[in-house]
């Protein structure tokens, strides 16, 4: 008895705040089917981690499990990388080589993380962290990982569980900016949609060409954009179906479980709870909403100069948050007019911003290695 009371009184209110944290985090995963393959591992990890005297962390001289996966599987990037191989798989880049002109919402969606980094640095967060911070407006989080890490962020835990929840928070938080910068006459702008066929060939070297593109470009993007490019190879090539499959159902659902429940951690209570994390989380909304913001923006001025119009939610789906993004503008514009069909639009400006932000990950990182 003595024993259980003494092991209660270990427990911190910082402790119980994270229990919060993770319950909340499960919540939105079950009842409200956000992002669950992500949330809810994140969201046990992080009531699991702050159990006193964990043994999932490394506590002293006893090593942790969590601890020991972090170190083999995020903090040199493999889960990420691999995590973008089925991405890639997933891909069905056909909207865009039917309409190219989506590249440039793709890219225009990418305007938040710079204005996040000139913040973050006039904050006062040194520029290796103000660029890892940056990069949660991508909404992409291995490419956030992988920032994080090149840049060993202090702040990576917190950067992480940012750019993943904001991910999952696209249908709420997308919606009310997309509204405040359009009129209804915008919202129910019809596009048509000449769908042709891509020939095989062309789907075959678009992520080959990318690639190269990507490294002559950005090169510390070459490994992100590799992977993801290598797994739309497998599924475009026609001859690796199996492993077109495999990557997105196995490997991906395996990673994404994974990579879940070892972030969590990072979600250490003394760690977690500062007043850096509350800022951190405030500028990724911060740039969460500036890349919406500036996709939609994007559209509007080329509407001034374009006979055929562009429905300026279009320009929202530039984020890299796939499929998400593009689901909602197809659903806004639904919405508006039911005989408005967007989808297929706002999915290749999906993609598109999916290469966009895996490129300006690489350029962050190549500016601030200029500027250090």
């Amino acid at each position: 008895m003595e024993l259980l009371f003494g092991y209660f009184l270990q427990i911190t209110w910082q402790q119980v705040v994270m229990w919060c944290i993770g319950g909340v985090l499960i919540y939105l995963a079950i009842a409200k089917e956000m992002e669950p393959s992500l949330l809810l591992p994140m969201g046990f990890g992080a009531i699991l981690v702050n159990l006193p005297l964990s043994g999932a962390i490394t506590q002293g001289t006893e090593h942790g499990i969590l601890s020991i996966l972090y170190e083999a599987t995020i903090s040199n990037e493999l889960l990420p990388l691999l995590l973008f191989i089925g991405i890639g798989a997933m891909i069905d880049f056909g909207p865009l080589l039917t309409n190219p002109k989506l590249l440039f919402f793709g890219a225009a969606a990418q305007f938040g993380i710079y204005f996040t980094l000139c913040l973050a640095s006039l904050l006062g967060f040194p520029l290796r962290d103000a660029a890892a911070i940056s990069i949660i407006g991508a909404a992409d989080g291995p490419t956030s990982i992988f920032v994080a890490n090149y840049f060993n962020s202090q702040y990576i835990s917190a950067i992480i569980v940012a750019a993943y929840s904001y991910m999952a928070l696209v249908p709420i938080v997308q919606p009310p900016v997309i509204r405040a910068l359009t009129t209804p006459a915008e919202r129910r702008i019809r596009m048509d949609y000449n769908q042709r066929d891509i020939p095989k060939l062309v789907r075959i070297l678009f992520p080959i060409v990318v690639t190269m593109v990507a490294g002559l470009v950005a090169p510390r993007s070459v490994a992100l954009v590799g992977f993801l490019m290598f797994g739309n190879l497998i599924r475009e090539c026609g001859v690796l179906n199996s492993l077109s499959e495999t990557a997105q159902n196995v490997l991906a659902n395996l990673v994404t479980i994974l990579l879940g429940i070892v972030v969590s951690s990072g979600m250490v209570a003394d760690q977690f709870l500062k007043v850096e994390t509350l800022v951190i989380i405030g500028l990724g909304l911060i740039a969460f909403v500036a890349d919406t913001a500036g996709g939609v923006l994007f559209a509007k001025v080329l509407n001034l100069f374009s006979k055929k119009k562009i429905n300026p939610m279009i320009g929202a789906a530039g984020i890299s948050a796939f499929p998400m993004s593009s689901r909602v503008i197809h659903k806004m514009g639904l919405k508006e007019d039911p005989q408005n069909f967007l989808l297929m639009h706002a999915a290749g400006a999906n993609v598109a911003g999916q290469i966009a932000s895996v490129i300006a990950g690489g350029l962050v990182i190549k500016l601030i290695e200029n500027m250090l």
